[in-house]
């Protein structure tokens, strides 16, 4: 008998194999394989194939026992694959990983260690709230639960896992940020009284391996991870969280790109599985499918033991002018009654390092990344310019035209530069920098929730992963150093992306006091969005978007796709674009615009041009375009990306 085996690799077919009657196989089985002068890990697949004829077709070694994905995860796999228009093999690369190392070793599966439960008890609104998501009878919905930042979301999704997991069934719980997993992992464990399994990308391959066994064999129940999660080979999935589903951070935009959120619908369809969509402010898409009764919707108005929202203060620095620094004096008073109070202060903006740019005010040099089109952000914990998108770092020291070094004026601030001004604002308060690039250590960052819980830290300046779910008791004041809600044309989020943002953090705030502040330091202080959010009205705003999304034909109301071409030379890139929209314009339901520059013209040294193409967002065109491009004859010296869905323009 032959059957169809699908390797983890970038392959979009299967290669075609002998089975040995004797022996057992069934569709799903991974097995052992000749491939070449190598063996390799593949997946027994759907027999789409045809047979080749007057090829020697060779056997499968053998079966990997203990080890096979079901036809659910299968059907999926093909979905994902066509939907995103990626290779199938590497959706399966996804599952499984690389193969052969996952299955070698006999890694054994820890008992989780027993932890003392912390008792909670719900309030009104979120037994409601619990009952109304369960109403769903196991079978495949989409329901958001809505609720100011601090009501206790976490908690009534926390009783929905333990019924699912009572019922013999396994939790999936997405989080945007691998950052989050550390904070959220321990709450997981008191209220559950065992360890959740973490599966992100920096997890170890032996925890990877111990993990898959784990999922596959329905031996752990409960999987909290960030996007990658979502692709796990699970025996008996009972139900999928996805925490703040507005994040933007649930889309991949390297190697197989795509939206976790969007995808962990599918799978939850696939699999016939309730999912529940969380979130203080729902993204443009989901409330559309919230007005359209697509989706079930439940809200919590309340914070959780009826704190406040924070008071909020606008202070325009148009009207208090700042001089060589960033923070206003009435700022600062605001800040000092805080920290009288012993209470914790935030000092919010969204750059890392000390400054954006660096231009020398004698020549007018200004450090560009070698590689991109990029200005450099210096960074004075290593006193080097570093580039954000490829990671090239250089010295700023340079001989300027009069043989004396540059002399480099610094423009904008960073956390690096805020971090020096209340050090100098505050000498005697202890001050911690939150960003990714202080934090890139496991060690390192649960040193600095300890101490942040512990009330050791006075002082924190961070950047946007602060926003994110994380619960600090003793935090009562946000200052924001520039509210700016103006986005920079080339991002058709740009607007909803900041009042989610802006929403998320003010909720950082206040958790357990009745006496909390938020400071938005801002020159457009008229700003709609701005006030729509100081009013907590975030659903006007989402009306507001929805009717100019609909008047520019913008999604939900269609459906878009970004074909990213880049070369290393710029006419290359622009001459491929434009022969490629000529074969794309031949598929009549398409709207092909472009070719235009990207708006970062030059990535890795390679030049990159974009096509937009839009169409009816009730059709799934992407097998078409899909095989117009795979069909394409163009210089090996293009490479062509494809976004199904993107979320910005860069």
């Amino acid at each position: 008998m032959r059957v169809q085996v699908l390797l983890p690799k970038i392959f979009n077919f299967t290669f075609t194999y002998n089975l040995d009657h004797k022996k057992n196989y069934k569709k799903g089985d991974v097995v052992e394989i000749p491939f070449g002068s190598k063996k390799e890990i593949g997946v027994i697949w759907n027999n789409t194939n045809s047979i080749p004829k007057n090829i020697k077709i060779k056997n499968i070694t053998k079966k990997i026992e203990n080890f096979s994905i079901n036809q659910k995860l299968i059907d999926f796999i093909e979905w994902f694959s066509m939907y995103n228009m990626v290779p199938r093999g590497l959706v399966l690369k996804m599952c499984i990983g690389n193969g052969r190392n996952l299955f070698k070793k006999k890694d054994q599966i820890k008992k989780s260690k027993k932890i003392k439960v912390t008792k909670y008890s719900l309030n009104k609104e979120q037994e409601d709230s619990l009952k109304y998501l369960e109403n769903v009878k196991g079978k495949f919905n989409v329901s958001v639960l809505q609720g100011a930042t601090g009501s206790g979301k976490t908690l009534v999704y926390f009783e929905r896992i333990k019924k699912i997991i009572e019922e013999n069934k396994q939790a999936l719980v997405l989080l945007p940020e691998i950052f989050l997993t550390n904070q959220f992992q321990s709450r997981f464990e008191e209220f559950f009284g065992f360890s959740p399994a973490v599966w992100h990308s920096r997890i170890t391959p032996k925890n990877k391996r111990i993990i898959l066994k784990g999922i596959i064999q329905n031996k752990i129940k409960l999987i909290i991870g960030a996007r990658s999660s979502l692709m796990l080979p699970f025996k008996k999935l009972g139900i999928i969280i996805v925490d703040e589903e507005h994040d933007v951070s649930y889309k991949q935009d390297e190697g197989v790109i795509y939206n976790a959120r969007d995808m962990a619908i599918s799978r939850a369809s696939f699999e016939n599985i309730p999912i529940d969509l969380v979130s203080s402010i729902p993204s443009v898409e989901t409330y559309n499918n919230i007005k359209n009764r697509k989706y079930r919707h439940i809200k919590i108005f309340k914070r959780y033991n009826d704190y406040p929202l924070p008071n909020t203060k606008i202070i325009n620095l148009n009207v208090n002018k700042i001089k060589d620094k960033y923070i206003a004096d009435e700022t600062i008073q605001e800040v000092k009654n805080f920290l009288k109070k012993e209470e914790q202060v935030l000092f919010f903006i969204n750059r890392r390092g000390f400054a954006p740019f660096l231009i020398c005010k004698n020549c007018g040099y200004k450090h560009l990344c070698s590689d991109c089109s990029l200005y450099l952000t210096f960074h004075k914990s290593k006193n080097k310019a570093i580039c954000h998108h490829c990671g090239y770092e250089k010295n700023i020291k340079r001989k300027c035209k009069n043989e004396n070094d540059c002399d480099f004026i610094m423009y904008g601030p960073g956390v690096e530069k805020i971090f020096e001004e209340t050090k100098k604002a505050f000498p005697n308060n202890k001050i911690s920098i939150f960003s990714s690039d202080f934090m890139k250590k496991k060690n390192e960052t649960q040193s600095l929730f300890k101490k942040i819980n512990d009330n050791k830290i006075d002082i924190l300046i961070g950047t946007q992963m602060i926003s994110k779910g994380f619960n600090f008791p003793n935090l009562n004041c946000i200052v924001v150093i520039d509210a700016d809600f103006s986005g920079r044309g080339y991002d058709l989020r740009a607007t909803e992306k900041n009042i989610q943002l802006y929403h998320q953090l003010s909720g950082r705030a206040g958790r357990f006091s009745s006496d909390s502040l938020i400071i938005y330091q801002t020159l457009s202080p008229e700003n709609e969005t701005l006030n729509n959010l100081i009013k907590n009205n975030p659903e006007q705003f989402l009306e507001n978007e929805l009717i100019l999304r609909k008047n520019n034909k913008l999604p939900p109301f269609s459906r878009l796709i970004a074909v990213i071409i880049s070369s290393n030379l710029k006419d290359l890139s622009f001459r491929g674009a434009q022969e490629i929209k000529i074969k794309l314009n031949l598929i009549k339901e398409l709207e092909v615009m472009g070719p235009v520059d990207s708006p970062i013209l030059r990535i890795k040294k390679n030049f990159r041009c974009r096509l937009l193409i839009r169409f009816n967002n009730s059709q799934l065109l992407q097998k078409k375009i899909a095989n117009l491009l795979n069909n394409l004859k163009i210089s090996s010296k293009i490479k062509l990306t494809v976004d199904v869905d993107p979320v910005n323009f860069t």
